[in-house]
């Protein structure tokens, strides 16, 4: 397993994120807990020593299932993340309520690595609010050695990202990024990265497979890729991208079963990244096909816990998308059609509470109203 060094301690360059366990059912509440034991075993005997989890991964189950798995080593073996749930300013005035029960549910007395959770256009004014007293809260558990190291995730622009470090960057010590080849100009994760690495604040990647979509690729960037690098594998090749960039230490990756867990174990013996001419082909190649590619939605769920309607937005997204890319064709009409009346596209009141929290920042309700004229349900 390759490491990487941060301050002085050794973390594996390869981190499991805790938001896309395997379920039961379906149910991404419902983490299958066999099946994660398996996987978080074979992880840590693997050499990856990092954990993330956060308050609301699988409807607030991730950050109980980690302290009840990791709970079976020793504490001082592994490095464990979460995060306070800024994403939803409901949370706002809550930190010390929500930062002690995250402790109990984690079954731990400290963390290693707690962040500012998704810091973005619709949460900065709230996060820099002293009347709420993040910043101060979490710097005294941090005095009190219940925090370790603190940071901070990102979906916002690169002006948030400056705002945010403007206010707070003394303080912080790494950030987390979406970031891969397909979002280094599609969301200016370029820029960002630029202006982590003059501000000297260590890149944590989240994303690094943009919620699977970019563990397969179009026939003729598979061909590309083949052609430059024929052992390499499509999910490679997103790995690759990122360990040569600069300031990136840990990249950390949502894997939802064993196969996918050994898959990028493998790849993560070696740092091999990407040579300039390769990594200049894939961006290229990349850029062409986002022009035509449909909305960027990662399936977080976080929009899900806010909608009143309970609607499954991103199963939806996913079928807009591709009804989208395809032009039209029978497979969207035919999966809207077979869901309940009351959870196709149709149903969406445009209240915009999903908006709300997307880290995407998609236009959900306007995308419903399209999809439901386009599908005519």
């Amino acid at each position: 397993m390759v490491h990487k060094k941060f301050q002085n301690l050794e973390l594996s360059g390869l981190g499991l994120g805790m938001m896309r366990l395997p379920v039961v059912d379906g149910d991404d509440s419902r983490v299958d807990e066999t099946a994660a034991a398996e996987m978080i075993d074979c992880a840590y005997q693997s050499g990856i020593n990092y954990f993330d989890t956060a308050w609301g991964y699988h409807n607030g189950n991730s950050e109980l299932v980690a302290g009840k798995l990791l709970g079976r080593y020793p504490r001082e073996s592994y490095f464990l993340a979460s995060k306070f749930p800024g994403y939803d300013l409901a949370n706002m005035d809550k930190v010390r309520e929500i930062f002690e029960r995250q402790l109990e549910k984690c079954q731990t007395p400290y963390f290693d690595f707690y962040l500012f959770h998704n810091v973005y256009e619709g949460n900065i004014d709230a996060y820099l609010e002293p009347k709420y007293g993040i910043l101060d809260y979490l710097l005294k558990q941090k005095e009190n050695g219940r925090i370790r190291h603190l940071g901070f995730s990102a979906h916002g622009s690169v002006e948030v990202i400056q705002r945010f470090l403007d206010a707070y960057g003394a303080h912080m010590e790494f950030c987390q990024l979406q970031l891969n080849y397909m979002d280094w100009h599609f969301q200016n994760a370029q820029e960002k990265v630029e202006l982590l690495n003059k501000a000297g604040i260590p890149v944590w990647v989240m994303e690094p497979l943009r919620g699977g979509k970019l563990a397969k690729a179009s026939e003729g960037l598979t061909a590309a890729m083949k052609s430059m690098r024929p052992e390499e594998t499509v999910p490679g090749w997103a790995f690759r991208f990122l360990q040569g960039l600069p300031g990136v230490t840990m990249v950390l990756s949502g894997m939802s079963n064993m196969e996918q867990l050994k898959s990028n174990i493998e790849t993560w013996k070696t740092d091999a990244p990407l040579s300039r001419e390769e990594f200049d082909a894939l961006v290229k190649y990349t850029d062409e096909e986002v022009k035509s590619a449909g909305l960027p939605c990662t399936a977080c769920h976080y929009c899900t816990s806010h909608c009143p309607k309970e609607l499954p937005i991103p199963e939806l997204i996913a079928l807009y998308n591709e009804h989208k890319a395809t032009g039209g064709g029978f497979i969207a009409p035919m999966a809207v059609g077979s869901m309940p009346e009351e959870k196709r596209p149709a149903s969406c009141v445009g209240c915009r509470s999903c908006e709300q929290v997307c880290p995407q920042q998609i236009k959900i309700s306007e995308m419903m109203s399209e999809f439901s004229t386009m599908i005519g349900m």
